[in-house]
């Protein structure tokens, strides 16, 4: 009997010492795989969307996250104040790159942090008046990425609004003032864009889910005809309130990303997100083989979409022209 426990107590440090040492030998492979530190000014739920083609961006270059790379995830909860600590703690980490991803904010942080770690963006916003790239085609320092100029689509989103809703006389345009620099280009369009068009906008500001409740208990008051949402990485996070919001008041409404129109938003034109972060993806995957930012060009997005969805213009009692359902690259039924 002694002999029997003496065996199972052997055999029980023996399998204990097994797993332990196959505990050591998983965190060792761990620590082995390149890092990626990914900085975002919003909160993970509300970039879900983004992170699938991004993952998939880097699996096309040979990466799948927790089997050839590690991914250090830095959200700041849409607190741009936290942006500068989260982007020295990926730096102390010694990532092999930074993604800055979410707007300006996030990409000038990590800027900020190091002029050694690469950093790979994707921004609505020109990188080279932004002071982040010398040239799209030179970059010239340690970051590179993919710029979509959905604030410069500011006009055409107008006009298709104006074309959906012809009666249309006064637009209700909101916008975040936290984005300083988005919000500073896309006011500067639309006003240009409602001059030609002939429309009196009115402007209400939101940086905060209670904030946009409070802005639209104030413009529904206005009684506007239509409502224009700021292109704002803070507004898609909350694009499902939006759109309620906008249903609610029965309000004719247009975002800046197809994930609005998929909620329920009216229309949407801008660019293609999903093939903005895989391509960010495949930038990032390319730097871990070895490339530099200075030897890979800022890459502009072309892919641009209108959705339509057909259901809540049915339910505002809006007549959609063929014309704009023959332009739309989605309607949905």
């Amino acid at each position: 009997m002694a002999s029997y426990i003496g065996r199972r107590k052997f055999l029980a440090t023996l399998l204990g010492g097994g797993a332990a040492a196959w505990a050591v030998a998983a965190r060792a492979q761990q620590s082995a795989l390149p890092v990626v530190g990914f900085l975002d000014q919003r909160s993970p739920d509300a970039s879900e969307d983004f992170l699938r083609p991004f993952r998939q961006g880097l699996k096309d270059t040979g990466y799948v996250e927790r089997e050839s790379v590690a991914i250090e995830y830095r959200w700041a909860e849409n607190q741009m104040d936290r942006l500068s600590g989260l982007a020295s703690e990926l730096v102390r980490h010694q990532v092999a790159v930074i993604v800055a991803s979410g707007g300006p904010p996030s990409v000038l942080a990590a800027k900020a942090a190091t002029t050694s770690i690469p950093i790979v963006f994707g921004i609505g916003q020109d990188p080279v008046r932004l002071g982040l790239v010398a040239s799209l085609a030179r970059p010239g320092g340690n970051l590179t990425g993919v710029s979509f100029f959905n604030t410069e689509l500011t006009g055409k989103r107008l006009a298709f609004l104006r074309e959906l809703v012809p009666a249309a006389a006064r637009v209700a345009v909101l916008i975040n003032p936290a984005s300083a620099a988005n919000t500073e280009t896309m006011l500067r369009d639309i006003d240009a864009a409602a001059r030609a068009l002939g429309l009196q906008i009115q402007m209400f500001n939101a940086s905060t889910s209670r904030e946009i409740d409070a802005a639209f208990a104030t413009l529904v008051r206005a009684r506007p005809d239509a409502l224009f949402v700021g292109s704002d990485s803070f507004f898609t996070s909350r694009r499902i309130q939006l759109v309620n919001l906008a249903a609610r008041h029965a309000l004719p409404a247009t975002f800046a990303q197809r994930e609005f129109a998929d909620v329920g938003g009216l229309m949407s034109y801008g660019t293609n997100l999903a093939d903005v972060f895989r391509q960010v993806g495949v930038y990032t995957g390319r730097i871990l083989k070895g490339g530099k930012p200075v030897d890979l060009p800022v890459m502009q997005s072309s892919k641009f979409e209108l959705v339509i969805n057909h259901q809540t213009a049915r339910l505002l009692d809006i007549a959609v022209p063929s014309s704009l359902l023959a332009t739309a690259d989605e309607v949905i039924e």
